[in-house]
């Protein structure tokens, strides 16, 4: 948190004075009390005293003086606010190697459910587009707010030979510029989801530095678990996860990496991506928070004081 006007908190230091000729009251108060040497006497003779009761009105009054002097330094936070627009691409690994079953029921149908979660749960005003890639890539669906052609083409999919991972990249930035033709393109983000390595098609180096050199973000999912295999012609082939790889990518093209190892993991790494990728940070004041909890200081030390001793502190 930031001020914009510091300088208002000079007023705290009348705020500290009024709270220290507080305590100093309050001692000099007891010691009257004490002077009255029959304390026997004393005990039955004079009332009950209201004990911490007393000081209740005084402290949320302090607090409330406090809290307004803070609300005028015109105080600002970091503030989560909607992206009005944004187009996100989704590139979907559908290799052969995704029909490993280390992941129930399989890497594939697992990853496919979660991808429809992400989709669902986007802001309806984004454009959403969907890149299939094996041993190539291919737009499957074009950026649109049409979230039903995105859901079919998921269902659409199969496995294929091959992992061509910058082309996925490659091919998700062409279909962004050929959306965002005018002056004033909305933010983009392609989202990538892989379980191997890149073993064909351009370098996934390169398209890094191609996303970077356009400004669009890459973040990278890393699916699967170092135990995955697939039965090629009666053998098991192991097909473990290649997290560095995509971390590279993603540490390159200025975007997020992340790990999944389960179904539940992976709608979990969508909600993340789907809350960091449909908000921006800005900051805002919020001096209004401050005088709302200085009202209710305020009004806590009126209800106490009336309730307690019958006046307003």
């Amino acid at each position: 948190m930031t001020l914009i006007a510091p300088f208002w908190l000079l007023l705290l230091i009348p705020v500290a004075l009024l709270a220290l000729s507080y305590v100093v009251m309050t001692m000099r108060r007891s010691s009257y009390a004490v002077r009255f040497t029959n304390l026997d006497l004393l005990d039955k003779v004079a009332p009950k005293g209201p004990g911490w009761r007393r000081h209740v009105p005084a402290a949320a009054l302090l607090l409330m003086f406090t809290l307004l002097v803070i609300g005028f330094a015109r105080p600002t936070a970091e503030v989560q606010v909607p992206r009005e627009r944004a187009t996100i691409m989704v590139a979907f690994d559908v290799s052969a190697s995704m029909a490993a079953t280390d992941v129930t029921p399989n890497r594939f149908e697992a990853a496919k459910q979660a991808a429809r979660q992400f989709v669902d749960g986007l802001p309806e005003r984004f454009n959403l587009g969907l890149v299939s890639f094996s041993s190539s890539a291919t737009v499957a669906v074009a950026p649109t707010t049409d979230r039903q052609s995105v859901l079919s083409a998921l269902d659409r999919l199969d496995t294929a030979s091959g992992t061509a991972i910058g082309e996925a990249v490659f091919s998700s930035l062409e279909a962004i510029a050929a959306l965002d033709s005018e002056e004033e393109a909305p933010p983009a983000h392609i989202v990538l989801l892989s379980d191997g390595s890149s073993t064909t098609g351009r370098t996934v180096s390169d398209a890094a530095a191609e996303a970077s050199s356009r400004g669009v973000p890459v973040t990278t999912i890393a699916y699967g678990t170092p135990d995955g295999t697939i039965n090629l012609s009666g053998s098991d082939v192991p097909v473990p996860v290649d997290g560095p790889a995509l971390r590279g990518l993603a540490e390159s093209a200025g975007g997020n990496f992340y790990e999944a190892a389960s179904g539940d993991e992976l709608q979990a790494v969508y909600e993340d991506i789907g809350t960091s990728v449909g908000y921006r940070t800005e900051q805002q004041e919020v001096w209004q928070w401050f005088v709302a909890a200085g009202m209710i200081f305020a009004l806590i030390a009126a209800v106490t004081s009336m309730f307690w001793f019958s006046r307003l502190p």
